[in-house]
């Protein structure tokens, strides 16, 4: 592979690598509980994967009071913290990123989550030793699915946008890449289903990251090459 032209693999991280979607899903579903605004928590897992921002106007409304939007965020990061020590990678993820690497393709965490929580899920997944760059939530000045922490792996990696596949578990996922021009990979994992993220434009769909592993040489990742 041509080192002025290299190719690589951008992942999502939380319910793409890490099993966090309903972890998530949970401490969303008592933070808005605690602050008197519930949401039912079906409605809230079908909200993440975007940044807590577009969460809230999603669930609650883009013309809400926002006063409270601290507090629901900081609610939302103590109860989720308390899981952050049980952490636990999805099947073969680490798996995955070593392959991708041996493949010589350059593998980047594009994940939008808060740089406090960076840290647990780099544990989690303990394969920082095949990764390029991470990056965070301070790296996008909107979040998914605005494609901005696309725009930033790509800046931190020197990936061109047309030399790289997203792998993502939600329909968030797949519409940032989209605005990138960016195949995006879906995995079920993170409980969306199948259909919904080929009919939001996902290229391919699999089960886990094991699954893809297993045939990864006959998928979009590969052919990034």
């Amino acid at each position: 592979m041509p080192t002025d032209n290299p190719a690589g693999v951008l992942f999502d991280v939380d319910g793409t690598l890490v099993d966090t979607t309903y972890l998530h899903t949970v401490s969303w579903w008592e933070a808005l509980r605690q602050n008197d605004q519930p949401v039912p928590m079906a409605t809230v897992h079908r909200a993440i994967g975007m940044g807590s921002d577009k969460l809230l106007d999603h669930l609650l409304g883009p013309e809400r009071d926002r006063d409270a939007d601290g507090r629901l965020r900081d609610a939302h990061d103590t109860l989720y913290a308390e899981y952050w020590e049980r952490l636990t990678p999805l099947p073969k993820a680490a798996d995955l990123l070593r392959a991708c690497a041996e493949r010589g393709l350059r593998v980047v965490l594009a994940t939008s989550a808060a740089e406090h929580e960076v840290a647990a899920l780099r544990r989690a997944l303990d394969a920082d030793d095949v990764v390029a760059a991470v990056t965070s939530s301070a790296d996008a000045k909107q979040s998914k699915p605005a494609p901005d922490i696309l725009v930033a792996a790509l800046d931190q990696s020197g990936l061109p946008a047309e030399r790289v596949v997203f792998v993502g578990d939600s329909v968030w996922d797949v519409a940032a890449a989209g605005k990138l021009d960016i195949p995006c990979v879906g995995l079920t994992c993170g409980g969306t289903s199948r259909g919904e993220l080929a009919g939001a434009g996902a290229v391919a769909v699999y089960d886990d990251p094991a699954a893809l592993l297993a045939t990864l040489d006959d998928s979009p990742l590969t052919r990034s090459k």
